[in-house]
């Protein structure tokens, strides 16, 4: 009796042990993949404020709103990542605004990429018309039309928590991960963020199709530039994707208080950080990708800006004494 009592709580001991370990690899593969992708958003970013032709130019203005929110949204979603892996709860009022600021930050990248193929749709449909309707000033009254709508959904999500939830809840530390699902107890929260959802994945999906239709239309047209018709339809197809990810990014939580009721412990932080990898950090960098490694205004400049500049101060000194050298001479 003694002995398969010690062997029991070895066997539990294991799988304890196991178990963290698992958490600390995932912790630390998942936060290291993190901080590379952030590094090079900000470093995107710098570079789209570093040069006047990025600064006058709404693509790239409309770019530089997208990456910043996509930036947020990723260093946002490793920190409840990292909550979640080790069990740790917060209270209910502190993750109420934790989850409305990512409701910010994600209807804001959605929002952005919806106004992305509306301006790539212009330039090839109406190029002529182009200069005149994308112009910088209208550029920022959109931006501005976005984060305030995005604001108002914020607000409105906070009041139907803050009136029907947290009444008796205020100082009530929260049993489980910090979530949207933990959150919106009251059906009208869940039925409304449920409904703003529909209606963000129908508003890009019905414009990525509008625009690559009318895209595909022009490339059969003889006054079209067909080079950058079909470059503009491959990057519709890319921000169909993107689009496609982040709104699923939406239904993160519920699958994994899914996984983590049919599966193991082992497993099912296995599957969490796969979930994790395809459906929260993919699509964040996607923009650096797509716009760093196919613009040929942005790569070049990107790439400098990705090397490490240690050698270049090193190497300055240098050349410049040795200019001053051979002037001398």
């Amino acid at each position: 009796m003694v002995f398969t009592n010690q062997t029991q709580l070895n066997t539990t001991v294991n799988l304890q042990r196991e178990g963290l370990i698992s958490i600390l690899t995932a912790s630390i593969v998942t936060t290291l993949q993190c901080a590379v992708f952030l590094f090079i958003n900000v470093t995107m970013l710098y570079t789209l404020r570093s040069k006047q032709v990025f600064r006058e130019t709404s693509r790239y203005i409309l770019l530089f709103n997208l990456l910043f929110a996509d930036t947020v949204q990723m260093a946002h979603s490793q920190s409840m990542f990292l909550l979640s892996s080790f069990r740790l709860t917060l209270l209910y009022p502190v993750c109420a605004a934790l989850t409305a600021f990512s409701s910010l930050t994600l209807s804001t990248s959605i929002v952005t990429l919806v106004i992305m193929c509306l301006e790539r749709y212009i330039a090839v449909c109406y190029p002529l018309r182009h200069s005149a309707i994308i112009t910088i000033r209208n550029t920022g009254v959109v931006i501005c039309v976005i984060w305030c709508a995005s604001s108002l959904h914020v607000i409105t999500q906070l009041s139907l928590m803050l009136k029907f939830s947290f009444q008796d809840l205020q100082h009530t530390q929260m049993m489980d991960f910090c979530g949207k699902e933990s959150v919106f107890i009251d059906p009208a929260s869940a039925l409304y963020d449920r409904a703003f959802t529909y209606f963000l994945f129908v508003l890009g999906g019905v414009t990525v199709t509008f625009t690559y239709t009318g895209i595909m239309v022009a490339v059969h047209s003889a006054s079209t530039d067909k080079a950058s018709a079909s470059k503009a339809r491959r990057t519709l197809l890319l921000h169909l994707l993107q689009m496609g990810l982040t709104v699923s990014s939406t239904i993160y939580n519920s699958l994994i208080i899914a996984v983590s009721k049919h599966f193991g412990r082992l497993e099912a932080v296995r599957v969490q950080v796969f979930l994790y990898i395809c459906i929260i950090v993919l699509p964040r960098c996607l923009s650096s990708l797509i716009y760093g490694l196919r613009d040929q205004t942005i790569r070049p400049i990107l790439m400098l800006n990705l090397i490490c500049q240690w050698r270049g101060s090193v190497f300055i000194p240098v050349v410049q004494t040795k200019k001053k050298r051979q002037s001398s001479s």
